[in-house]
């Protein structure tokens, strides 16, 4: 009777003499190393086994933490809508500001670099191009400076509550995807404005939607990590995402540049141009009927592009002969790139997050 007695009371007691010295620090408890619970033969390890106990703080492995993820999924998405509503409550706007900050974006670069500086040069339906080049650039570079705050914003949700943290980071580019949503709404209605036809070819921007939302789950996960530790990261992030934003072919045709063919490839390679690549010959098809590499070679007409058609004020026949000059990046191949860069964002950022699991909120 009192042997079955005995463990009870060092589960119930409170901790002390050789078995308090083990107490390693908060939410952690070294059990393979603790001396015998007073009274009993047996180590705090075979108790905590007899009974069910283990660390609270303890990491779970990758795939018991991808559960916890998803039977979380109605709190991170319930959470990431109300955030979203939240951000503009004190507006008189409301959330039409979601949708005006990118329109407005696209109509200073429309303004500027294709009215003033005219590098809107071979490129047809140039309104149409900036906008959808703004609106998902914009949403690739909001997932990245938003979740470079997450952890610290969150710090005392993080310190009060146990859940895997990676919903946060998560969450937050939820809000970054409804607002794009939104964004989506209001580029319809502009490229059908400026003579883009509604074809099937409309349906190509939901997989590639996809792609790029799980690419920036996966780059959000790695910079909320490394911005939780080193606070500079989120300062230097707006620099480093504008920088990116003018070497992805948003506001310019990366063919039209004078970088070289490796240059160019590169450049066309990155992430961010592939995704705005991949929605604008899904929903335009300006951009697919001139695309380098969408006619069979032609050295005269591509002569007469670069020419003519990269001129001020070039008449429209001469934008569309890109299309008969040597593709940059095998068109078919764009999608390989895409789904690549998705994969290798989302497997790295959550074992980078997931790995400093146990450490965030701490200090």
């Amino acid at each position: 009777m009192t042997d079955q007695k005995t463990p009870l009371r060092a589960r119930q007691g409170s901790l002390s003499g050789p078995v308090a010295g083990r107490v390693a620090g908060p939410g952690q408890l070294q059990l393979g190393d603790v001396a015998a619970a007073p009274g009993t033969g047996e180590s705090l390890a075979d108790l905590a086994k007899l009974y069910g106990l283990r660390p609270s703080a303890r990491r779970p492995p990758v795939p018991e933490y991808i559960a916890q993820l998803w039977l979380r999924r109605h709190f991170i998405v319930a959470f990431a809508t109300a955030r979203n509503i939240a951000l503009y409550t004190e507006a008189r706007l409301g959330q039409l500001w979601q949708v005006l900050t990118p329109l407005l974006n696209a109509g200073v670069y429309f303004l500027v670099f294709g009215e003033l500086l005219h590098i809107n040069r071979g490129i047809p339906n140039y309104l149409g191009y900036v906008v959808t080049g703004v609106f998902v650039f914009n949403f690739t570079q909001r997932s990245f400076i938003s979740t470079s705050t997450v952890m610290q914003e969150n710090i005392d949700l993080i310190r009060a509550l146990q859940f895997p943290r990676a919903a946060l980071p998560l969450g937050y580019v939820i809000i970054e995807l409804q607002q794009m949503a939104l964004s989506m709404v209001v580029l319809v209605p502009i490229l059908l404005a400026t003579g883009e036809p509604l074809t099937w070819y409309w349906l190509l921007a939901i997989p590639a939607l996809v792609l790029q939302t799980l690419f920036n789950v996966g780059c959000g996960l790695l910079v909320a990590r490394m911005s939780a530790h080193v606070n500079d990261v989120a300062q230097l992030l707006p620099f480093l995402t504008r920088t990116w934003l003018y070497v992805s072919g948003v506001i310019f045709s990366i063919s039209a540049l004078d970088v070289g063919s490796a240059g160019k490839a590169l450049l066309q390679v990155n992430p961010a141009a592939l995704y705005i690549t991949l929605m604008h010959n899904a929903l335009m098809a300006s951009q697919r009927e001139s695309a380098p590499g969408s006619k069979p070679y032609n050295a005269a007409r591509c002569q007469a592009w670069h020419l003519h058609g990269q001129l001020a004020g070039a008449p429209t026949k001469y934008l569309y002969d890109s299309a008969y000059c040597h593709a940059i990046v095998n068109p078919a191949h764009l999608w390989y790139y895409a789904a690549g860069w998705s994969v290798l964002a989302l497997v790295v950022g959550f074992y980078f997050f997931w790995r400093a699991e146990t450490g965030y909120g701490r200090g």
